[in-house]
């Protein structure tokens, strides 16, 4: 009896979900959601032409382009972003000797915050290597009062903590421009809003990084453009959100060939264990 009694109940509970499933479906095709203003102008995320060095199971980071990213974001994003999960000794990664990580940490314009052990008093001092990069303000309230209430958020993940991730990253640089004439008056930037149509609501605090060519000096002659900037420093920040990526890769790599040459030697043995043997 508890059985047929569990049975009907379970019954029922599948019937109100397939009926609540098919009317929903009906609903949404008879009264489709209406397209708003935010998605008939969002635009995809686009990497660079050529992509990036990193991509694809074969890619591998340029060093000579992190170096020039990492001087981006040093000489534009620094102002605001903190990179607070990296270390500057992690910049030997990049092609960095010892000596010019200690002064890039010894000469980095936001000191780390300490305790003086003679009066126990907060104070601050210059960064050393093993120190990560510091936060560029104490806390959120005093970030956002910095940006229009805007809290500039922290760039070491940030190309995998956004849909689309390093494309997003560089379009989202690249993008800024004026807001085309059919907008509607509601959607358009207010004041200190700028408008980019690779942001979710199109209009976002942040005022574009990247103004003009040749904003940076590239050490290695390279033509600092705005795109290979944006470029660059995205190269920089799929390192710092993944600096193992190029070990990863190899593992893979080692990984599945061990499994293939595996997979061959157990067939073989199959066959010269079971040879004889009828089946």
């Amino acid at each position: 009896m508890v059985r047929v009694i569990g049975f009907l109940v379970g019954l029922g509970f599948v019937f109100v979900l397939g009926f609540s499933l098919i009317t929903g479906a009906i609903n949404y095709v008879s009264n489709p959601p209406a397209e708003t203003v935010e998605h008939e102008f969002h635009r995809h995320a686009h990497a660079p032409e050529g992509g990036f060095a990193s991509d694809g199971p074969f890619g591998r980071f340029d060093r000579q382009q992190l170096q020039r990213g990492f001087q981006v974001f040093k000489e534009v994003c620094a102002a605001c972003h903190s990179l607070q999960y990296v270390a500057f000794r992690n910049l030997t990664d990049l092609g960095f000797t010892e000596p010019e990580v200690d002064a890039i940490a010894d000469q980095w314009q936001i000191q780390v915050p300490t305790v003086d052990p003679e009066t126990g008093e907060e104070t601050t001092r210059n960064a050393v290597a093993a120190d990560r990069f510091p936060h560029v303000y104490p806390n959120e309230t005093a970030g956002r009062a910095a940006n229009n209430n805007a809290y500039p958020p922290d760039l070491s993940l940030i190309t995998k903590a956004r849909e689309g991730g390093a494309a997003y990253t560089y379009s989202l640089l690249t993008g800024y421009q004026d807001p085309p004439e059919d907008l509607p008056e509601a959607n358009r930037p207010g004041t200190g809003l700028y408008y980019n149509p690779y942001f979710a609501n199109l209009n976002l605090a942040m005022p574009p990084p990247l103004t003009a060519d040749g904003q940076v000096t590239y050490a290695d002659g390279t033509e600092a453009t705005i795109d290979q900037m944006a470029e660059d420093v995205t190269a920089f920040l799929i390192w710092t959100a993944e600096p193992k990526l190029e070990a990863r890769k190899s593992t893979g790599w080692a990984v599945l060939i061990f499994l293939v040459f595996a997979t061959v030697l157990a067939w073989l043995a199959y066959q010269n264990v079971w040879r004889d043997q009828k089946h």
